[in-house]
């Protein structure tokens, strides 16, 4: 899961490059990169937290009134510095890019880019391969100039051969700014204008945060299937490339969003009271005698206090955040997210002496920071210890942009509610129905029919997974988690 931005403007953007991934931190805290571009391309890029990777002296050298930025937490790889984005190519014309999403057909091309037109793929991140793809297609369709069309028809051939979910900023040098997003629209990707200044100014970002803070004030999102191409003059060129089922990504409400963003007319917070109220319901069939409702935080605070406001149960903030310590779930290496958990989290004592305790939390992925965290609430004095998820089991891999589990890993794939309850420790254990949690998020925008939910039932919206792939994302998951226990020990 990755987060991408960029700008194009009037006056220097390195400002607002700056801060508008700051906002899209959450999205990847494993490297992140800034390209600008004023008659040269200037790149700085590194393993690491945008605060810790921009200084005065690297701000200073990006200059221009356009670029890219990105945020990385890896998929493929295990986060070199080579594989941070953005990557760039200079012919034809010179094209920067940055991306959200995976390709699965990365080492198919890869290898095809080389056997038919010598080009070396020399990273692991799969962005790389869109570069070329879409570089190769428009020098063989543009004779003089770029027209709009030649950008679309290189769009249509990647959208053609590209397998997998990815939502895409490129710059041509001196030709304009280009954003598409795959025909199933699983990964985000938004549009903003700026009309305060007299040239208007443009941006694309992967959640509206990012540009309602930089102050573009018409903010949509970038249909399904589509591209938007702004020309050196500042026209805007939009076109329907490709037609599929709109299958944006469900966990994206669910876990990664944050809360005041609007993702496909959805707003974040809004899906996580109506996750909390549906689950309050299952909670109130159940029976269970609770005496207090707390948060995991942060992700799942909104549903939980609806489900304690639904259950007329007392709302408590029971377990403190230390803010800086990142996002445990994007973290590489399960020594490290354990670490992470003892770190990040202390229970207040008198809020838990003696009661009944709903945890709440958005998921149960390998089921290892439940459990410590329930050995927490027991440790603080907990009669009994409840756990809640207002999302469905996890039991299958995501492969379009989230490193998860392999589906052994997964608690929830082979194992009863009862079993799961054990392994945690918990007294019982709740997980919203996966028809109800689809129901939630769908609330605000009934015209999405479905959305892609795959880690949750198996089914892949593209039809192109097969278990030979998924065995093969088990090894290459797995050999890059060695390798991250490797490194843990060695340091």
């Amino acid at each position: 899961m990755c987060g991408i931005l960029g700008i194009y403007s009037s006056e220097p953007v390195i400002g607002k490059l700056y801060n508008g991934l700051l906002t899209l931190q959450h999205r990847g805290q494993d490297s992140a990169g800034i390209m600008t571009y004023d008659d040269h391309f200037h790149l700085k890029k590194g393993n690491g937290l945008v605060r810790d990777i921009f200084d005065e002296r690297n701000i200073a050298r990006l200059k221009g009134n356009v670029g890219i930025g990105h945020t990385r937490s890896p998929t493929v790889g295990v986060g070199s510095v080579e594989d941070s984005q953005p990557f760039w190519v200079n012919h034809p014309f010179g094209i920067a890019a940055v991306h959200n999403g995976n390709v699965m057909n990365f080492m198919d091309l890869k290898k095809d880019l080389f056997a038919t037109s010598h080009i070396i793929i020399n990273s692991n991140n799969d962005v790389e391969v869109i570069l070329n793809v879409f570089a190769e297609a428009l020098e063989k369709t543009t004779v003089r100039e770029i027209t709009p069309e030649n950008i679309f028809n290189a769009i249509r051939h990647v959208f053609k051969i590209v397998k997998g979910a990815y939502s895409v900023i490129l710059y041509i040098a001196n030709r304009g700014m280009v954003a598409f997003r795959d025909p199933y629209g699983v990964r985000p990707l938004l549009f903003g204008i700026d009309r305060k200044q007299m040239i208007p100014g443009y941006a694309f970002a992967s959640e509206s945060v990012s540009l309602d803070l930089l102050g573009f004030t018409e903010i949509r999102d970038v249909p399904p299937g589509a591209a938007i191409f702004i020309d050196q003059n500042r026209t805007v060129h939009e076109k329907k490339l490709k037609t599929a089922p709109f299958r944006p990504c469900i966990f994206e409400y669910i876990y990664f969003a944050r809360p005041d963003s609007y993702l496909n007319k959805i707003n974040v917070y809004q899906a996580r009271v109506d996750l909390g109220k549906n689950l309050a319901r299952q909670i109130k069939q159940s029976g269970l005698d609770i005496d207090v409702v707390v948060p995991v935080p942060d992700s799942s605070r909104p549903a939980a206090i609806e489900i304690a406001r639904s259950l007329k149960l007392k709302y408590r903030e029971g377990l403190v955040k230390n803010r800086y310590i990142g996002r445990t779930f994007i973290m590489p290496g399960e020594q490290q997210r354990e670490r992470s958990i003892r770190h990040k989290l202390n229970p207040i004592a008198d809020v838990f002496l003696g009661k009944k305790v709903l945890l709440v939390d958005d998921s149960i992925v390998r089921g290892n920071t439940s459990r410590l965290i329930i050995q927490m609430v027991r440790q603080a004095g907990a009669k009994n210890v409840y756990f809640a998820s207002y999302s469905a089991p996890l039991t299958h891999p995501c492969v379009y942009g989230i490193d998860m589990q392999t589906k052994a890993e997964f608690i929830a794939a082979n194992s009863t509610l009862e079993e799961i309850a054990l392994k945690i420790g918990a007294d019982r254990v709740i997980y919203l129905d996966i028809k109800a949690m689809e129901r939630g998020v769908k609330k605000q925008n009934p015209k999405i029919r479905s959305f892609c939910k795959a880690c949750f039932s198996g089914h892949y919206p593209s039809g192109d997974v097969s278990e030979n792939f998924l065995v093969q994302i088990e090894k290459e998951r797995e050999q890059n988690r060695l390798i991250q226990r490797d490194l843990s020990f060695k340091y």
